[in-house]
């Protein structure tokens, strides 16, 4: 891990080289200059700031749909994209590991940088698997970054975004809390469907290959068991995996989730060994530019999150 960090890390600054030697020349992307400027990150970051802008701003994503953001390394032509905005959010450094490392090249009087989750506590990364205690611990991630799946945490990231679009675009402050206050409405309506949906639940664990719905389940007084840690590349161990197979037949589990993004096969493996079915459970990390066209959203997988939910939450 230490290499591959240190790799990625002669990478960038080849990267940021190259950027500086060339972004004059090789940033002639069509840009309406009577708009602002921002990027973001990854999916959630993309909606809640086009959300929070609506039409004022040019709002762009740096990982494509498909992309695993925990391993995710921007190009030279990112970290010029980043340069070049006027304004950058991203979730946390938790997620977005290489942030720090590119912020130093960007000025940040002509860059508003928004850390959406600035003002939220971080859940401390071993927290949310306590079933893993065979050693097997995730280096990659000393908190948990995934506070945008909890409905109520994803409206304290939509004010601060807010907040950053303001003071990068003061003229048109009061569109910015209007968009904000209309969409975390939504938001909070999201967070009511979640509280009937699974207050009268007696069941309320349920078992996921990738650790990331540690904030969702303690908003709604759930557990989760994970196969992997807060990386959804991360494998088990040979113990850990005959232990959650024996947790699954124990405890009568009928559904296994895993995500669209990660390979389901240590998932599949432990449904074929317990009868489980299995089934999605989005951690929202990536959505297609085809499924944004037909009107899949934040809202929108987030509701199929639930009833996905409630398959094993009864």
């Amino acid at each position: 891990m230490k290499q591959r960090n240190k790799l990625s890390l002669i990478a960038l600054t080849l990267g940021i080289i190259l950027v500086m030697v060339g972004c004059g020349s090789n940033n002639n992307e069509a840009k309406d200059s009577t708009k602002l400027q921002v990027v973001t990150t990854f999916y959630p970051m993309y909606d809640f700031a086009r959300n929070v802008t609506g039409d004022q701003a040019e709002v762009s994503v740096l990982m494509k749909a498909g992309t695993e953001p925990h391993d995710y390394e921007p190009s030279a032509k990112d970290i010029a994209k980043i340069a070049d905005s006027d304004v950058f959010v991203y979730n946390s450094e938790e997620m977005e590991t290489w942030v720090a490392s590119v912020l130093k090249n960007v000025d940040t009087k002509k860059t508003v940088v928004i850390d959406a989750s600035k003002e939220i506590k971080l859940l401390d990364g071993a927290e949310d698997h306590d079933h893993d205690e065979e050693g097997h611990d995730d280096h990659s991630h000393a908190h948990d970054p995934h506070v945008w799946l909890d409905p109520v945490l994803a409206q304290e990231e939509v004010n601060a975004i807010k907040a950053g679009v303001i003071k990068a675009d003061p003229a048109n402050k009061v569109m910015y809390e209007k968009n904000a206050d209309a969409y975390n409405e939504k938001l909070e309506a999201l967070n009511q469907k979640f509280v009937n949906g699974l207050k009268d639940a007696e069941n309320r664990t349920f078992v996921t290959q990738h650790s990331a719905f540690a904030y969702l389940a303690n908003r709604y007084d759930l557990k989760q068991v994970a196969i992997a840690g807060l990386s959804p590349d991360q494998e088990p161990s040979p113990a850990k995996l005959a232990e959650l197979n024996d947790f699954v037949k124990d405890n009568d589990v009928k559904v296994i989730y895993f995500e669209e993004t990660a390979s389901p096969k240590i998932a599949r493996t432990l449904a074929n060994e317990t009868g489980a079915a299995l089934e999605v459970l989005s951690p929202i990390e990536g959505i297609t530019k085809e499924e944004q066209d037909k009107g899949v959203d934040y809202i929108r997988v987030m509701e199929s999150n639930l009833a996905a939910l409630q398959k094993s939450i009864k």
